[in-house]
């Protein structure tokens, strides 16, 4: 019995020698995502249980190149190539419990990046569509989803700016990039009581973290806090 359960561990650790298991990570690694979440996230105004969780667990080294992995829990932005970033785990978290997402919402996110964000979301509804302007990012972001094991979320290239209409409405949409107006077309594509949270500003040097929620056909808004983002770009730019 010994032998077979120890030919099948030893198989499985051959067919699949990257599964992102805790137990297979390094043991640094994970001193630095519980500091993260301890530190920087409980230390501040993350209080959302379940977003604590998915924090303490979703590997967001594995998001950047491996020469940054050593950086990937710091709380600060990192670079993923093409003048885009991953956002800092506090913003990540923070975005994330303000939409307050549930089991089976449909979620729209604009500016896929690395892909982290959408997996945060993906530890919370099965319907997670997110969008990426640059065709080699939205490659990469595709490809490292399906490999970790997120493959019902949806990757597209394109346009942010128009949403996703196809699959509209949405009842959450999450914006990583920042405008200086709201684009019309995601408030369309927005459901009664739905959340859209967005960095609205000038897109040269800081923004306002808002959230706008549509009631009775009418939206309301609420601006939060003051943050950095890279700016929207494609049609977004135009107006």
């Amino acid at each position: 019995m010994r032998t077979t359960v120890l030919f099948f561990l030893l198989t499985w650790i051959f067919l699949f020698p990257s599964a992102p298991t805790v137990a297979s990570e390094d043991a640094q690694i994970i001193k630095s995502r519980k500091r993260m979440v301890e530190h920087d996230l409980k230390g501040r105004d993350i209080r959302d249980p379940q977003v604590l969780e998915i924090m303490s667990r979703v590997p967001r080294h594995l998001f950047v190149d491996k020469s940054l992995q050593s950086k990937a829990y710091a709380d600060h932005p990192l670079t993923i190539g093409e003048g885009q970033t991953i956002s800092q785990p506090y913003i990540v978290a923070l975005m994330t419990q303000i939409l307050r997402v549930k089991p089976g919402e449909k979620v729209l996110e604009i500016g896929a990046g690395s892909g982290y964000q959408a997996a945060v979301l993906a530890e919370l509804t099965d319907q997670v569509f997110t969008i990426e302007i640059r065709a080699s990012l939205s490659q990469m972001a595709a490809q490292r989803l399906k490999q970790l094991g997120y493959e019902k979320v949806r990757v597209k290239y394109g346009d942010g700016y128009f949403g996703w209409e196809e699959h509209a409405p949405f009842d959450a949409i999450i914006v990583t990039c920042a405008a200086n107006h709201i684009p019309p077309p995601l408030i369309k594509q927005l459901q009664e009581n739905g959340r859209l949270i967005i960095p609205l500003g000038s897109t040269t040097y800081f923004q306002t973290l808002t959230l706008l929620t549509k009631k009775n056909g009418k939206t309301d808004v609420q601006h939060l806090l003051g943050v950095s983002f890279v700016p929207m770009t494609g049609e977004a730019q135009k107006r």
